[in-house]
């Protein structure tokens, strides 16, 4: 892009630069400075200023020592392991199925496993609620249903058994997305890499291995890294599926329910909450993303 055009491209930027700043920026920089007040949504405790209401790392210190947010933590990060795993191993592999079928078939099935991704969390949540409670407890696993399997029933209402629903809910929204991801990796492996190690012997196994899935390296940086970041912000799905229930709150609807477990709500808590997740998440998608470019360079 030569000069003439990066000076024109930038009045054509300027409006989005501005609403990110106003809309991001400014609120997350007010955010990190209300975490270390005695926020309480309309008024700061001790004064009616901010600065009046300073608390220091009290805030911080003090969700470390709840146990509703250690173990929201805790299920969080179970979750986000078991998801990450499940749906990377499930996206890959319809994307392969999907890869050996022919064009236009291959797209009516690409366009019906990407569906779910269209729907709201919200939605989703009550679709699945409505079956594990009603089609699987009642109709399909309950006592008097067609199988009677106990494990199967009531699923939303077991701190274990919930975690597998909500990975099962997510798995379902979010393997279409990731599947295109992985296909347009796929079509970017270069044929004749393939037919080169076919003429050489090797199995289709040896191919998948030493060819399709370092050349799929990129792809895996890509959804790794939206997978992972979605895990730990899931909020939607969390509250219509059990509401946070039976111990089975995710960081995310932790932060939300922290204001309304306190009287006065504690907005400053809810704060310091939300930028510890924020650490969090950056934390953990920026070594994910070093780890799996590292492995794009090497191939």
């Amino acid at each position: 892009m030569n000069m003439y055009n990066k000076k024109r491209m930038i009045p054509l930027a300027l409006p989005a630069l501005i609403l990110f700043v106003c809309v991001v920026v400014i609120p997350f920089a007010i955010g990190v400075v209300y975490s270390f007040t005695s926020w309480r949504g309309t008024y700061f405790a001790g004064g009616d200023y901010f600065w009046q209401s300073f608390v220091g790392f009290e805030n911080y210190v003090r969700a470390f020592h709840t146990k509703r947010f250690i173990d929201s933590l805790i299920y969080t990060v179970k979750f986000t392991i078991v998801a990450v795993l499940v749906i990377t191993f499930f996206s890959l592999f319809v994307s392969l199925l999907a890869f050996r079928l022919k064009r236009g078939t291959a797209s009516f099935y690409r366009t019906v496993f990407f569906l779910p991704n269209l729907l709201g969390g919200l939605a989703l949540g009550y679709i699945w609620q409505f079956i594990f409670e009603i089609i699987y407890s009642k109709i399909l696993f309950g006592p008097h249903g067609l199988i009677s399997i106990p494990a199967l029933c009531n699923m939303t209402q077991n701190n274990t058994k919930a975690l597998f629903a909500l990975v099962l809910l997510f798995t379902w929204q979010m393997v279409g997305y990731m599947m295109i991801i992985f296909t347009i990796g796929l079509n970017n492996i270069p044929s004749d890499m393939i037919e080169a190690a076919r003429i050489d012997g090797a199995s289709n196994g040896q191919v998948f291995a030493h060819v399709t899935l370092p050349m799929l390296m990129p792809s895996f940086t890509i959804v790794l890294f939206l997978t992972l970041s979605k895990c730990f912000m899931l909020l939607d799905q969390n509250i219509a599926l059990t509401d946070g229930n039976f111990g089975t709150r995710l960081l995310a609807t932790q932060i939300l329910r922290t204001t309304r477990d306190s009287a006065p709500p504690d907005y400053g808590l809810a704060q310091a909450q939300a930028v510890i997740f924020f650490i969090l998440i950056a934390a953990v998608t920026l070594i994910q993303v070093s780890i799996t470019t590292k492995r794009e360079v090497e191939i």
